[in-house]
């Protein structure tokens, strides 16, 4: 489900239309995020970490309304749900794109999860499905603690997912900690709705 925003009447217009017609229109940062009472919290569930803190990603965007918008075909649509497109490493090392369907409930997502790695590592190349505009891109690099982070992009082809992604977790004196990079569309979002995905994010792990 989908609600079509009337751009002429929108709040963001001047700010949609300046932002939309750079050639790089996205913005980032990165942030090192205290994760130990998270990275407690899914060892004492059984749960994977990474599955722990996709799900605790895509519970905030859902909760934050300018990371549910999305650009098609030069139209704002306002969704209801956003997914999760995770890249799924495969035995060979190569990885997949993947859709996981969002459900608040962890238990409910865990199996959505479970269902679409297998899927897609059973699968070859890239693009293993047609695949939905409400998404997040999602990555994680557990071999590299960075700093920052750039993503590929074709600026001739059009894209307005956030892009999320994760770097290896360190311990000091019993402090996880661990760098998370994000991406947005500027037409969509400011740094005042990166504040509080940020905000929401941190409250989620350390529920």
């Amino acid at each position: 489900m989908k609600q079509k925003i009337d751009i002429t009447t929108w709040n963001r217009k001047e700010h949609f239309e300046f932002f939309s017609k750079f050639e790089e229109p996205f913005f980032g940062t990165t942030i090192q995020f205290d994760c130990t009472n998270a990275y407690h919290k899914a060892k004492e569930l059984g749960v994977s970490f990474f599955v722990y803190y996709l799900h605790k990603t895509i519970v905030a965007v859902n909760k934050i309304e300018n990371f549910r918008f999305r650009i098609e075909n030069e139209n704002v649509y306002l969704f209801n749900k956003i997914n999760a497109s995770a890249t799924i490493l495969r035995d060979d090392k190569t990885f997949g794109f993947s859709e996981i369907e969002y459900d608040e409930n962890l238990d409910v997502f865990i199996k959505n999860y479970s269902n679409e790695a297998i899927r897609v590592q059973n699968t070859t190349g890239l693009f293993t499905k047609e695949y939905n505009e409400n998404i997040i891109h999602f990555s994680a690099l557990p071999w590299v603690n960075f700093t920052s982070i750039s993503h590929s992009r074709s600026f001739s082809m059009p894209d307005s997912c956030p892009k999320f992604s994760f770097g290896k977790m360190t311990d000091e004196n019993g402090v996880k900690k661990i760098p998370m990079a994000v991406y947005v569309h500027h037409g969509l979002i400011d740094g005042y709705h990166l504040g509080l995905f940020f905000e929401e994010f941190e409250r989620l792990m350390n529920e």
